[in-house]
């Protein structure tokens, strides 16, 4: 039998027989068969393809923080309410100043992504998951003057956005990725307001299916250029190459002509990115869907010029989606094979790098696990796809001699309740400048704050 993604209907299901499939949905899914994070690390276990009729459909209904209630710390760590009550906080920016930037977004309107019985169904998992809120559009600035871990100062910061997401700042101008271009406003540090008109520096792949909405946004280390990641418009491109153009890719743009240039593809949708120690491009990706609970892991990469990840030819290098049909690149490219896996399913969309944290120190300190003075933090902000469920927390990715290594260490957990709802979901990550980490929780409309000690 085809996959779902590849049966054409030829009318919208009525909502009778729409009902029907979504309670048909838990009875025809499949359930992981590997080891418990044996899909995690640089040689993850990559099991064998399945393509049910109705894909596993298995994820957390978003019900929020009860009162007092949080989520779990790693071992001699500690989290506090950095800033609650905010309307679908996605992305963290920390800047020079320590003001906090947190872009408060959803996805925009978009006529054409949620058409026939499939579209309908993934509408409503993603608005069980907390995804169905409209778009606050704005950019909220929080400022924790006296340090104790909690922002008392909360104002707009730009308003009349479109599903902003990514934010960069270069000198004395900030950059902001809509869904559909790249805006700059002029910045003095310390305002606490932006009214000033913005100039377009790019437009971006957007359109009416815009399946993945959100750009990312990282400057380089010279500040000339500016990097946004795209995601596909699609699972496995099953709406036509045309409609990719642009996409599943992260895009390298002259900061003052605009120029835009692709700077690696074949990435399904490529969210979070951060530089290493060494200059290094690294990126979280989230992989296709409907392969089975265990397959395609996510993964931490490195990207260079040109680069090309195989989507949606190839998974996890040279392995072969017999779905799909489009005929193969011409000439011919190399597939470059992620070099992390983060386990099946688990959304990676926050990526912060550090080096000598605090946080580092402690984990190390606390766990038995190899550690090093660098790596990553990722926020996982969990699946819909997989039985049972998988991510749903923020991990530290451990680094030696510039490249990922062992298994990688929790650092904030217990985003999802004993029965199965998400209390959170953890999406961007930064880190501030003593080291302490936070995290834009976008179910929990909470931005946390991660400390050693208490």
């Amino acid at each position: 039998m085809p996959a779902l993604s590849n049966i054409r209907f030829r009318s919208v299901a009525t909502g009778g027989l729409a009902l029907l499939l979504v309670a048909m949905l838990p009875g025809c899914s499949d359930y992981s068969r590997i080891a418990p994070g044996a899909d995690v690390g640089p040689q993850p276990v990559l099991a064998k393809p399945s393509a049910p009729l109705i894909p596993t459909v298995n994820i957390a209904p978003a019900i929020g923080w009860p009162q007092g209630q949080a989520p779990q710390a790693g071992a001699g760590l500690s989290v506090r309410d950095f800033a609650s009550g905010l309307d679908h906080p996605r992305w963290v920016h920390v800047l020079p100043n320590g003001d906090v930037l947190v872009a408060e977004s959803n996805a925009p309107a978009r006529p054409e992504e949620g058409r026939g019985i499939k579209g309908w169904v993934m509408k409503q998992v993603m608005a069980s998951a907390g995804a169905g809120v409209p778009s606050a559009d704005r950019i909220t600035l929080l400022r924790d003057a006296d340090g104790d871990g909690v922002a008392e100062l909360r104002v707009p910061f730009l308003v009349g956005l479109h599903s902003p997401f990514g934010m960069a700042l270069v000198g004395d101008h900030l950059y902001v990725a809509n869904t559909d271009a790249v805006l700059e406003f002029p910045y003095t540090p310390g305002q606490t307001h932006i009214s000033a008109a913005p100039r377009t520096v790019a437009t971006l792949p957007a359109g009416p299916i815009n399946h993945h909405w959100t750009k990312g946004l990282l400057a380089s280390p010279d500040g000339r250029s500016l990097y946004v990641s795209v995601g596909s418009n699609s699972n496995i491109a099953e709406r036509g190459m045309a409609a990719e153009a642009g996409r599943a890719s992260i895009l390298k743009i002259d900061r003052s002509t605009g120029a835009t240039t692709g700077f690696a593809d074949g990435l399904r949708n490529p969210v979070g990115m951060a530089w290493s120690s060494d200059g290094t491009l690294w990126t979280v990706v989230n992989e296709r869907d409907e392969l089975g609970s265990d397959l395609v892991p996510d993964y931490l990469t490195p990207v260079a010029s040109g680069d090309f990840l195989g989507w949606p030819w190839w998974w996890y290098g040279t392995h072969r989606d017999s779905r799909v049909e489009w005929a193969l690149p011409t000439p011919s490219r190399e597939v470059k094979v992620p070099v992390y896996a983060l386990g099946s399913h688990v959304a990676p969309l926050g990526l912060a790098a550090a080096t000598h944290s605090p946080l580092i120190d402690a984990v190390s300190d606390a766990s038995t696990a190899r550690t090093s003075a660098e790596g990553m933090f990722i926020g996982l902000h969990g699946s819909w796809n997989r039985r049972p469920m998988s991510g749903y927390k923020v991990i530290w990715v451990p680094f030696a001699q510039g490249q990922p290594v062992g298994k990688p260490i929790d650092i904030l957990d217990g985003f999802v309740s004993p029965d199965g709802h998400a209390w959170g979901r953890p999406v961007g990550v930064a880190v501030d400048a003593a080291g302490r980490l936070l995290v834009a929780d976008d179910v929990g409309n909470t931005v946390w704050q991660v400390r050693v000690g208490r």
